[in-house]
């Protein structure tokens, strides 16, 4: 019998505002992760101090943001108005105070909650506030949120504004290291979203002129596009799209308030409701919306009063209603892509007849595959009840709402013995295996119907949930862990191949990923080292002398369940797969999976040479 456990007053306790923050960081900054995902919490602290420098800059105060990243410690400058030198302490250590609850001076501002920079505050080891007004300085230093400085008041020649400084708190934030393209590509996403500003990242330069449409140029080739781009602007509201000859899915890029939607919401859904019914009216067809979407790339921004968010994070916005009194989020975007779209088409007949092409073309494919698509979905659904390619994570079982949570990760692995190694280390909560039979097909300049026909492929694609839309993806993280040989790296590069040709949104929004497991181990009596390059082995012989015992991992097998669980726990070490939006995906797909052999052995030959001189050197 199981004995009763004490439930006492001494049971209750009550957290201060930085304690809290720091005992439940998820709730403030979602996951932690380690800077190899672009929604990891070390990305949400500076976005949280960025949102308050882009409010100042729709308020109309400072049109230039200076960002600064050196080892791991972030400055972020504004010439806004800077805060009320009275206030400075309040504002970064209180909880629920702040300028965006009073709606005359921020009226649709991202941060309405008085939390963003607390939570920075509270989760950095260092934090520094500083503001100038009226030719005054006030700053203040703290560590873990708790004061350790506060300055006077001083006068000043500085330029007007807020400075924050911190550096993340490492006992929270583990092994965690910034990626350049993320933070650039946020920075990035400011400037689309507010034309006339500046920011100035490592003293790199960033504007836009021309906005969502200036995104969309950056994510898709000239010579990927059906027609150019289509970029219709309003009050609150600004969409750009089109279509792309060479991918299958629908790529969507949503904000509401400058803050990046990654997972959509109440806009998104009226955005792709109004595409469909305002194509279908233009045409007078009854197109299927599949077809109208498929190979869409586009984006839209909103601006909404008072939003509503479902997390801190405001990943997805929630509001129903564009503010108080006034229309749905739904009937506004309706109402505007209808008559403007409208518009557009009346008055480009090549763009709308270049857009019929695609829609008829996408209806025949979609027809032919209509009978190998129901076989295929037979398939999956036959063989997902006694197979053991997948092993799912209870997530998806708990948390029916949200079925892609953001700590939720699909590993694909090659062989039994890796995947049983996997299965065995893994938490069965967040973290599920998919187990491959063999090496993959080459999928480079194949059609989609080969997903449905390939066993791998098309179970795959099921596991993911991706086969009607790319929202309804289940793992936020998917993670190649393949041996680190030479038929591991081949397997890497086959399904990388399939996702660019099938499911490029997938890496462009940073969820695939290369499992970094060791090459080595080097241990003595009294520790052990695992060493995951050559130069990690010979530091770690040095540090363990004399003759420690040295084992070479020869594949993921090899390691034991035990030892398996250090390198997909919360030490886990993920290399993300990412793509140079310069380049054509076609092109990039031809030169390293067609049959340019001799093109491609010169490149191979001549970056051998590179890396030769670099050992050498």
């Amino acid at each position: 019998m199981l004995q009763e456990s004490q439930y006492t007053e001494d049971n209750i306790r009550s957290l201060d505002w930085k304690e809290h923050i720091r005992t439940r960081p998820g709730m403030y900054i979602g996951k932690l992760g380690d800077g190899s995902s672009p929604d990891d919490g070390i990305y949400i602290l500076i976005k949280e101090v960025m949102d308050n420098c882009i409010d100042e800059f729709v308020m109309g105060a400072g049109k230039t943001i200076e960002v600064t990243i050196k080892d791991r410690t972030v400055s972020v400058r504004d010439y806004g108005r800077g805060i009320p030198l009275g206030k400075v302490v309040e504002v970064v250590s209180r909880m629920n105070t702040g300028g965006k609850y009073d709606s005359k001076a921020f009226k649709k501002s991202v941060g309405l909650n008085g939390v963003g920079t607390k939570a920075v505050n509270a989760l950095s080891s260092y934090f520094r506030v500083e503001s100038v007004r009226d030719n005054q300085q006030k700053a203040a230093e703290f560590s873990a949120g708790n004061l350790t400085l506060e300055e006077e008041q001083v006068e000043t020649t500085k330029r007007k504004g807020t400075k924050v400084t911190f550096t993340a708190d490492e006992t929270i934030f583990k092994n965690y290291k910034f990626r350049n393209d993320y933070i650039v590509r946020m920075l990035k996403n400011y400037c689309y979203l507010n034309k006339g500003l500046t920011i100035i990242y490592n003293g790199e330069k960033f504007v836009s002129e021309n906005g969502l449409k200036d995104l969309l140029q950056e994510t898709i080739a000239d010579e990927d596009m059906i027609y150019p781009i289509i970029h219709l602007t309003g009050n609150d509201i600004e969409i750009a799209l089109t279509h792309s000859k060479t991918q299958y899915s629908e790529e969507y890029y949503s904000f509401v308030n400058g803050q990046n939607t990654t997972q959509g919401g109440t806009h998104l859904t009226a955005f792709k409701e109004a595409i469909v019914r305002t194509i279908k009216e233009f045409y007078n067809k009854n197109f299927e919306a599949s077809d109208v979407r498929k190979s869409i790339v586009s984006a839209i921004s909103l601006k909404v009063e008072e939003p509503v968010f479902e997390s801190q994070t405001k990943t997805k916005l929630g509001s129903t209603d564009m503010g108080p009194d006034l229309s749905t989020v739904r009937t506004f975007v309706n109402d505007f892509i209808k008559t403007n779209l409208d518009n557009f088409l009346h008055k480009n007949p090549e763009v709308a007849d270049a857009l019929l092409r695609k829609i008829l073309q996408a209806e025949r494919e979609r027809k032919e595959l209509s009978g190998i698509r129901k076989l295929a979905k037979d398939r999956a659904k036959k063989a997902s009840l006694h197979n053991k390619k997948l092993r799912d994570c209870r997530v998806h079982l708990t948390d029916a709402k949200n079925p892609r949570s953001l700590e939720s990760t699909l590993f694909i692995t090659e062989g039994n013995s890796a995947s049983g190694s996997i299965t065995k280390s893994r938490d069965v909560n967040t973290q599920a295996v998919f187990s491959l039979r063999g090496k993959p097909l080459n999928t480079y300049g194949m059609s989609k119907k080969i997903v449905y026909e390939n066993e791998e492929f098309n179970l795959l694609q099921a596991a993911l949930n991706i086969e009607e839309d790319y929202e309804d993806l289940r793992y936020n993280n998917i993670v190649l862990a393949t041996d680190a040989d030479v038929d591991g790296m081949h397997i890497r590069l086959l399904m990388i191949t399939f996702f660019l040709q099938f499911f490029p949104e997938l890496i462009k929004e940073g969820h695939l990923y290369i499992l970094q497991t060791p090459l080595f181990r080097v241990r003595n009596k009294k520790k052990t080292i695992y060493c995951y390059s050559d130069q990690e082995r010979i530091d770690a012989i040095e540090e363990l002398k004399p003759k420690p015992e040295i084992t070479r991992f020869k594949g993921l097998g090899e390691i034991s369940p035990d030892e398996f669980k250090n390198f997909i726990g919360q030490d886990i070490r993920l290399e993300p797969v990412m793509l140079d939006k310069s380049s054509s995906i076609e092109k990039l797909l031809e030169f390293y999976m067609g049959k340019n052999t001799p093109d491609r052995q010169e490149f191979i030959i001549a970056n051998l040479k590179v890396e030769l001189d670099k050992v050498e050197a």
